[in-house]
């Protein structure tokens, strides 16, 4: 356990310095302040259409950067013979692919934090815009804002947490694949997967398609691709109020219980899935030869 620990600082660290992911986090920054000065023109829903947009925002730029950490911390290593020093070390493979999964997943919660920061601060400061309330407040227009501050920045929460199980998930196939492949291709491969992740929804159930020849694939898909709606929480923190503050007692309103128990459910699902895809990647490893190339 400390090896691993030892190697989860170290790529942590590398992830971190790298100039791309900086030029990404501010890229990404800069991006949600424009979206916060900006209206949506959707009669009373700009702050959840920007809420909306900014996760989507923020899954995009830290996936990007994950994966180029995981390209620089596996691929080049094995490529330029600095996998092959490190395993002269009393290691074990698994160790090494371990820890250095848990580095970048570790460096992509970082990066969602700090954009999260910003959605945050963006969302807490565009509510009287977008709700109409008067600058000059009595105690009841307070009281509203600041209910209306309360909920949407607390929905902001498990929306992010989500999201980084979501890219944790992705990150553990981007990993396996990384024992093989460069960059060039693990980048499009990763965001196809992305892309049937978020189609799997209209394969389920199974058992309703009746012709063998779209039965078989569509089970397979099933079972090797990631669901990723397990990971979208917006139905319920994002597109409803959720049961805070003066929102308590609204019929309408998501309790918070509920959420966190949905978010309960999506953390089981990425550690499995994360454990295939990182089991699938061992055996790619176990098999690699580690002084460049395949030979």
């Amino acid at each position: 356990m400390y090896r691993t620990a030892v190697i989860l600082r170290h790529t942590f660290r590398e992830a971190i310095v790298q100039p791309i992911y900086s030029l990404l986090l501010v890229f990404g920054a800069a991006i949600l302040i424009i979206f916060w000065l900006l209206p949506f023109f959707t009669l009373g829903e700009d702050t959840v259409m920007f809420k909306a947009v900014g996760l989507d925002v923020i899954l995009l730029i830290v996936l990007i950067a994950t994966l180029f950490a995981t390209s620089r911390s596996i691929y080049e290593e094995i490529e330029d013979r600095t996998m092959l020093t490190l395993m002269s070390k009393p290691l074990y493979r698994w160790e090494v692919l371990v820890g250095k999964y848990l580095g970048i997943v570790l460096a992509a919660l970082l990066a969602v934090v700090v954009l999260g920061a910003v959605m945050a601060m963006a969302t807490y400061y565009r509510i009287p815009t977008d709700y109409q309330i008067r600058n000059t407040l009595d105690d009841r227009e307070f009281a509203r804002l600041q209910g209306y501050r309360a909920m949407h920045v607390l929905s902001l929460v498990p929306s992010l947490i989500q999201t980084w199980l979501m890219i944790a998930a992705l990150a553990a196939v981007s990993v396996a694949i990384s024992t093989r492949v460069s960059l060039v291709v693990n980048l499009p491969v990763v965001i196809l997967i992305y892309i049937a992740g978020n189609l799997t929804r209209f394969i389920y159930p199974t058992g309703n398609i009746e012709s063998p020849l779209l039965k078989i694939p569509a089970y397979a898909a099933s079972k090797l691709l990631p669901y990723l709606e397990t990971f979208d929480v917006r139905p319920l923190a994002i597109y409803k109020p959720i049961a805070v503050g003066q929102f308590a007692n609204d019929i309408n309103a998501v309790p918070m219980n509920l959420i966190w128990g949905y978010l309960g459910i999506s953390t089981l699902y990425a550690f499995f899935y994360a454990t295939f895809a990182l089991a699938v990647g061992m055996w790619l490893f176990q098999t690699r030869e580690l002084g460049g190339g395949e030979g």
